[in-house]
């Protein structure tokens, strides 16, 4: 039975080989432009999604795309809720294990209510790409692994790979469950600090710069460092000292 199918799926391929030759051997270069004009229209009627690529590598020294990287950051955030085949990445220093989408697999996203339909092509171009992009970044943030910057002496800005900056890995543990604080003003501190870093936008539409100020002054040992620890926790930021 299975050498009858490869029979007939073989004399099918040959016949469709055979056709497509003499289509382009005998038919005019006219006539075969107006089908072909009209066989993509038939094609888009029958599939009638939008299509967009984003390729790994810019031309520009073959550097990895942002974009690139966001969306990835975007699926792999997605994927463990919709997708069949998963494969798992072990984070650095063994720290935990990260699921990600195994190769050629596809997940289904609906965005507004809307999916890559030809009719939607301003949400999908403009709205939801700009969404992606954004959630992309967002949770490249929130994964990445915060760092402790700390100011090199002037003598080491020059040569090769020059910085002004050296880190190492912030582990600190401190959050604002441990502090020792006033529960009123603990909260009042951490609503603050939420509300400014969710405000990037609203600092660019008044023209201000998007910054916040703590003074945090008393002697050794009454918590200074651990709240600033606390701060780079909430919000998941990097530290310089």
């Amino acid at each position: 039975m299975t050498g009858e199918v490869w029979t007939q799926l073989s004399s099918a391929i040959t016949g469709l080989m055979l056709a497509w030759v003499m289509f382009q051997q005998y038919f005019p270069t006219q006539l075969r432009g107006y089908l072909e004009k009209y066989s993509q229209k038939l094609i888009v009627l029958v599939h009638p999604y939008i299509h967009i690529t984003f390729h790994e590598f810019t031309s520009e020294r073959l550097k990895r795309s942002e974009a690139f990287s966001a969306i990835q950051n975007y699926l792999s955030s997605n994927s463990t809720k919709n997708a069949k085949k998963l494969k798992a990445e072990v984070a650095p220093k063994g720290q935990s294990v990260v699921l990600v989408m195994d190769d050629y697999e596809e997940v289904t996203d609906v965005f507004n209510g809307v999916k890559f339909h030809r009719s939607h092509r301003e949400i999908i171009t403009e709205k939801y790409v700009e969404h992606v992009l954004k959630e992309g970044k967002e949770i490249a943030v929130r994964n990445r692994q915060r760092k402790l910057y700390t100011n090199n002496p002037s003598d080491n800005w020059s040569g090769w790979k020059s910085t002004k900056w050296s880190h190492v890995v912030f582990e600190h543990p401190a959050t604002f469950d441990s502090l020792g604080m006033e529960t009123k003003k603990k909260e009042e501190i951490k609503k603050d600090l939420v509300k400014f870093s969710k405000g990037k936008h609203y600092y660019a539409k008044i023209g201000k710069a998007w910054k916040r100020g703590y003074l945090l002054y008393g002697p050794p040992g009454t918590g200074k460092s651990t709240m600033i620890a606390a701060m780079a926790n909430l919000l998941d930021y990097n530290v310089y000292y």
